[in-house]
């Protein structure tokens, strides 16, 4: 519990921890921000860490002089891209060694070949889209690597997701987030973020939740 309160005060007032830190670490503090981001994109352990909100709070830091904005925008689009890499090949072994039996009942081999056609055919789509979608973010690449979505592929729309999430943010942030009515309110605009970013899964799921309810059930 205390870390779940601990991870909730850090998200809402990442403007004061950060400030703590690059006072603390200087420029080591680009190496602690590429090892969170790549933690955050790359490591299916670790969806709980900030993506989107420390993006835009790094971007006004920036914006100050804390940060230089190159530098700091290549860091993090390598820190993006490097994690979803590295989780899509975590995800291609571990699924060649998790569909194995022949007669596993979870693990079916027919799940791995249904998985393969919807990342050949959709993946591009859903790796780009779920770079705005935490938890989503994290788990797509790991499941690109089971379905053996092609690397070229998977690496061609993974730039693409990693450069257009990482512009959004970390720039959204350098050019708004020291105007004064976001800087007055900057817990408030986090808190905007987080929603927003998770808003697509919420109506996703509720759609679903509502379809599943009006479709009529089967006569017996």
């Amino acid at each position: 519990m205390e870390l779940i309160k601990s991870i909730i005060e850090f998200f809402f007032h990442i403007d004061k921890h950060l400030n703590a830190i690059i006072q603390a670490c200087g420029s080591w503090t680009y190496l602690l921000l590429f090892g969170i981001i790549f933690a955050e994109t790359g490591l299916v352990v670790t969806p709980f860490l900030p993506g989107d909100s420390l993006l835009f709070a790094t971007g006004a830091f920036a914006a100050i002089g804390s940060f230089d904005i190159f530098w700091l925008f290549i860091i993090l689009l390598f820190a993006a891209i490097a994690g979803d890499s590295v989780n899509y090949w975590i995800g291609k072994v571990f699924g060649e060694k998790l569909f194995q039996k022949e007669n596993s009942r979870i693990f079916k081999k027919e799940y791995l070949t249904r998985t393969h056609k919807f990342y050949e055919k959709h993946g591009g789509k859903t790796i780009i889209l779920a770079r705005f979608i935490p938890l989503v973010r994290t788990f797509a690449p790991f499941v690109a690597g089971i379905g053996e979505m092609s690397y070229l592929y998977f690496f061609i729309y993974n730039v693409t997701g990693a450069f257009l999430w990482v512009s959004a943010f970390t720039l959204g942030g350098y050019y708004f987030g020291n105007i004064p009515l976001v800087k007055r309110n900057f817990s408030i605009v986090i808190f905007v973020i987080i929603i927003l970013s998770v808003s697509p899964a919420i109506i996703e799921f509720w759609r679903h939740h509502c379809k599943k309810i009006l479709t009529p059930k089967p006569k017996l």
